[in-house]
């Protein structure tokens, strides 16, 4: 694509798209486990509760129920600093080969950690898959660093 002299790189663009859709499916999927564990607690007010956070269904609800929040809240965090470092190696034209091979790693990881966080939460395993999950990131930033100081 051309937008003035510049080129926008798109093939980062795929693994951006998958894991904001990824964050779309453990969303619905943390709706479709909460309202009905909420519905069926005896001791939680469905009638209309005014105020309160997400934090504050804590033990209202099944752990395996609150993990699926959790990782969403997760989603929200460190992916957010993927999608503007991928968007900005798109729009430096440095969005294909060793960067969009390093954006796919990173989505892995994000997924791979998700179903653990979701299925059986083990926090060695989590740590593991994040810790290693974030080198990737750590690389397309330093990229991403390095070709907007140096682009033409």
């Amino acid at each position: 694509m051309m937008t003035g002299s510049a080129v926008i790189d798109t093939n980062i663009l795929q693994p951006v798209v998958v894991l904001a859709a990824w964050s779309m499916v453990i969303w619905l999927w943390m709706y479709a486990t909460r309202i009905p564990a909420l519905m069926r607690n005896p001791d939680y007010d469905t009638t209309g509760s005014i105020g309160g956070t997400g934090i504050d269904l804590r033990g209202k609800t099944p752990e395996s129920v609150q993990w699926k929040a959790d990782n969403f809240n997760h989603l929200m965090e460190q992916p957010t600093v993927f999608y503007a470092v991928a968007l900005a190696l798109a729009a430096l034209g440095a969005g294909s080969g060793p960067n969009a091979n390093l954006a796919w790693i990173y989505v892995g990881f994000r997924i791979v950690h998700s179903l653990v966080q979701i299925l059986v939460n083990r926090v060695v395993v989590r740590f593991t898959l994040h810790f290693v999950g974030t080198v990737p990131l750590i690389m397309l930033t330093i990229n991403a660093v390095t070709v907007a100081f140096h682009h033409p």
